[in-house]
């Protein structure tokens, strides 16, 4: 069945008149039309900018190096957003009428998805993925199933590489899920396909192919930008509008779309390789260190590790993994050994789980034996 936005897209919205900025008219000359500070900012040293005038509204210059970046064919199937959150309460807000319709995740999954499901009033329905042997996949019959009984369900939100997983879900498994009769919106999470080494990276070009998939990416990772605040949303471009339509005017700031350009530069784009390439290196190297740990408490490390992270079991003196001591070790860790990471032992299918960032070769010496003390203190 053909792919209807107008079906998908609440009825204000479509008949939405988007607020009409000053920068949408003209952007050159004396600029007396949108009562800025004409003597400038009240700044001791004037930053790179006009910033006493309002940013473009699209900043197309910036979108002009994702299209080159992620190989797609026009600027208009792009969205720029603060971070992906902000896309992700825009897609809620678009599709979802308030108290009657519903998006779908697939836990263990990314929590803002749900976080703004509550805000806008809309219900979640979970399919969760299968966890067996730390697989951490769709099981697409289940997202079928969901879909049939719940048809109010106007957003499916898929995470690859997940978060906390860490796992590329295959690109079989999402393919099924946009050729199926599911009529809605499919959204594809790629906040950290930058770190994937294998066949299952981003689907950012499929966008011309489907017209009901949303690929979301963002610049605080792999671009390490996070500080910024820039998320990126494709899709095609009668989408892109609507999320235009509905955005605040000026959502990005000319400070974060000066950065933005430039980290997308060849510059740019050759250092972030370079880092990642350092990374990746150190992703290597703890994972094996992990595995081979020391000391007994450590278990197997979770998923198929294509993010800049590690999902690590830690387990009890049977080896069965357990939330008490996880839960114990992540607290000391911080509050007595000065290294943070996160406890997702709460999460489905990641039962005594600590999700671990790669850091620097120092950082991850550090944690590693810091881990040691505190997996013998809590023996």
């Amino acid at each position: 069945m053909p792919f209807s936005l107008e079906k998908v897209i609440r009825p204000n919205i479509l008949a939405l008149t988007p607020y009409r900025c000053a920068r949408d008219d003209y952007d050159a000359g004396i600029l007396l039309d949108a009562n800025e500070n004409a003597y400038g900012p009240s700044l001791a040293n004037n930053l790179e900018g006009d910033l006493n005038r309002y940013p473009d509204p699209y900043h197309v210059r910036v979108k002009e190096q994702i299209v080159k970046l992620r190989k797609l064919q026009s600027t208009q199937q792009l969205f720029l957003g603060v971070g992906s959150d902000e896309v992700i309460d825009l897609l809620i807000r678009i599709c979802c009428v308030p108290g009657k319709d519903k998006i779908l995740i697939t836990p263990p999954t990314y929590g803002m998805y749900s976080v703004c499901a509550q805000i806008n009033d809309v219900q979640v329905v979970k399919s969760n993925l299968n966890v067996e042997g730390g697989a951490f996949q769709l099981r697409t019959d289940d997202i079928a199933a969901c879909v049939k009984a719940n048809p109010e369900i106007k957003l499916i939100f898929l995470c690859s590489p997940g978060n906390p997983t860490g796992t590329c879900l295959t690109h079989n498994s999402i393919r099924e899920v946009l050729e199926s009769d599911y009529e809605g919106v499919v959204v594809v999470d790629e906040a950290y396909v930058d770190f994937v080494v294998g066949e299952n990276g981003s689907v950012a070009t499929w966008v011309e192919k489907y017209p009901n998939l949303v690929v979301m990416q963002t610049l605080s990772k792999s671009f390490g930008l996070a500080g910024i605040r820039l998320g990126i949303a494709m899709a095609n471009p009668d989408l892109i509008q609507i999320l235009n339509n509905t955005k605040a005017p000026y959502n990005i700031g000319t400070p974060s779309a000066q950065i933005a350009y430039d980290a997308l530069s060849t510059e740019g784009l050759s250092k972030m390789e370079e880092y990642k390439t350092r990374l990746l290196t150190q992703r290597d190297i703890l994972l094996e260190k992990l595995q081979n740990f020391p000391v007994p408490g450590v278990g197997k490390i979770l998923g198929t590790n294509d993010a800049n992270f590690l999902m690590v079991q830690i387990v009890n003196g049977q080896g069965e993994p357990c939330n008490v001591r996880s839960d114990k070790v992540y607290k000391l860790l911080a509050e007595t050994r000065d290294v943070v990471v996160r406890f997702r032992g709460k999460e489905y299918g990641c039962t005594g789980c600590l999700r671990i960032t790669v850091g620097t070769e120092e950082e991850n010496q550090t944690l590693l034996n810091k881990l040691e003390d505190v997996l013998k203190e809590t023996a």
